[in-house]
């Protein structure tokens, strides 16, 4: 990512992230819970590093993507079944933040998988956009569907990863909390915040598109013979 040539907003917000992610590298709760969730951030950030040069996404998906990498630093801080929200809400207004909706369990882990549907849709959609060229209906079907692929895949390693690990580190990492419907949770949320990301996203385009309904269509026609 060339820095220099992006708006000074966007700038600023990565040396926030950078600092905000190292001061939380400093000294987490558990060296290698945070090691292990920090793996795939590791290789997002090699990825985007790499495909500079061919492929960069605009300064609102980059700020998505951050959005969401802060989020992320936080749980991978304190391991996301024991993120201090609730505290946090009590020191600040006196009530318990999971009293108020009547939660058992800690929710922060829930909060990420919806952000990562809500957050990175949109950055999603971009790439089918400029690099697979979908358009039309498929431009917005796809972005859904491979955030709904991906949440399902990144389900699936985590539970590889907890089996092979073992002990009490796989347990953290699970982070299920004694929910047998954990995974499936998690899957839902993710698919919502895509959902709600998508129709977002075709609402705002179909308002200041005059075209919207030929641009809907056109990605389902056959090109001709």
């Amino acid at each position: 990512m060339r820095l220099h040539s992006t708006r000074p907003a966007l700038v600023i917000c990565v040396v926030f992230y950078v600092v905000f992610w190292v001061i939380l590298a400093v000294d987490p709760v558990d060296r290698l819970d945070w090691l292990v969730e920090n793996m795939l951030v590791f290789a997002l950030a090699a990825g985007l590093f790499i495909a500079r040069r061919s492929f960069r996404f605009s300064d609102t998906s980059l700020l998505l993507i951050l959005a969401f990498l802060s989020l992320h630093a936080v749980g991978s801080h304190y391991r996301y079944a024991d993120v201090p929200y609730d505290e946090w809400w009590r020191s600040l207004t006196g009530h318990s933040f999971n009293e108020l909706f009547g939660w058992q369990r800690n929710q922060y882990d829930r909060l990420v998988h919806f952000s990562y549907g809500l957050l990175l849709a949109y950055p999603i959609r971009e790439f089918f956009l400029r690099v697979v060229e979908v358009r039309g209906f498929w431009a917005y079907f796809l972005p859904f569907d491979f955030t709904m692929s991906t949440s399902a895949l990144y389900e699936l390693i985590e539970w590889g990863a907890a089996v092979v690990i073992g002990g009490d580190l796989g347990v953290n990492y699970l982070g299920a909390q004694g929910d047998v419907w954990d995974a499936q949770k998690d899957m839902a949320l993710a698919g919502c915040g895509a959902l709600i990301a998508i129709l977002i996203t075709a609402f705002l385009n179909r308002r200041y598109r005059r075209d919207f309904a030929r641009e809907w269509t056109s990605g389902q026609k056959r090109p001709p013979a």
